[in-house]
This record gives C-alpha cells, structure tokens and sequence, in this order.
C-alpha cells in the first residue's frame, strides 16, 4: 500500500518563526547564548522604540510648524538624524538574528561584543546630547538654559559642556563605527 502524502505544511520550526524586524528581537533573545547580548535585546529594543516615539513625535511637531512648505530640508535632515540613531540601537540585534537564521559561524564572543559595542553606542548617544547642548536655548518662547554640572559625574559633564558643539556629533558616530568594527573583527 502507497505511503499516503499529506497536503498540511509540517509544523514550522523556530528558524521559520523569525519574520522582519519586530520578529527579529524575540528570535534574537531565544537564539542566543550570551546573557549580555540577551539584555542587550531587551535595553536595545526599548531604546530603539522610545527613539522611535521621540523622533516621530518631533517630526510631527515639525510638519506642524512647516505645515506651509512643499519640501523642508529639515524635515528630511530631522528625519535621517533619528534614523542615524535608531539603526544603530537594532543592527546589534538584526546582525545576531540574521547569523543565527543562517547559521553562520562566528568567533567566540561576537554576540557578547556586539552586546557590549550597542550599550557603547547608547552611551555614545547621551554624551553626544550633553556635548551638543547649547549654553542657552529658546523652547516655546522662553529662554532655557542647561542646568550646572552637579553630583558624582560632574567633572564629566562640564568636560563634554567644555567640548564644541559640532564635535558632540562624533560621540554617537564613533559609537556606530564601533558596532561595524566589532561585528567586522569577531564576525
């Protein structure tokens, strides 16, 4: 008697179960072996989201205020700024996701690395915002002026308020060049 053929797909295995960039962090954070990465995926994707929300709430805010205008440059600059901080925050996660899918050997520590090389990159974040602050700003008509270095880190802060403002841009750029150089090096 003929072996009968089932016409039902057989049950999808984990490496199916990984669909774009939101199936992406679960995939990442069941995949891994590395605690740190792990955390990595919940602090990353937090971030990452929060980003999201930030920058999409002030670009809203900006097409409000340039309501008037066809094309903005910086509408489009605003834009490619939150993009240049989101990438980053998920490549570390996307890079893991997409090794694991494929099975694609990689040194020993490299998820770690990454881990560690995203975690950099937030802080990167914050230290370029303090160095790019600017002495006194205008908010919604009033005049606002960024608060005196207090407490533990505050030798560090009025180091990054002593730094040029045009330099504060190259904190987060470093911290992005570092994600490729590690997943280069250890990949």
């Amino acid at each position: 008697m003929p072996a009968e053929t089932s016409t039902e797909d057989p049950k999808p295995t984990e490496k199916d179960t990984y669909r774009g960039l939101f199936g992406a962090f679960p995939y990442a954070f069941r995949a891994s072996d590395s605690w740190l990465f792990r955390s990595y995926v919940v602090v990353g994707g937090l971030a990452a989201l929060l980003l999201s929300v930030v920058f999409a709430l002030a670009l809203i805010r900006l097409f409000g205020a340039t309501a008037r205008a066809r094309f903005s440059v910086v509408r489009a600059f605003f834009f490619l700024v939150g993009l240049a901080a989101v990438a980053p925050t998920i490549a570390p996660v996307l890079l893991v996701a997409r090794s694991r899918r494929r099975e694609i050997a990689r040194a020993p520590g490299y998820e770690a690395g990454l881990a560690l090389a995203g975690y950099l990159f937030l802080a990167s974040l914050y230290l370029g915002l303090v160095a790019a602050m600017p002495e006194t700003f205008t908010l919604d008509g009033e005049t606002i002026t960024r608060p005196p270095p207090t407490g533990a880190f505050a030798p560090a802060i009025s180091f990054l308020y002593g730094v040029p403002q045009a330099v504060g841009a190259l904190f987060p750029v470093l911290g992005a060049a570092l994600i490729a150089l590690v997943h280069r090096l250890r990949g």
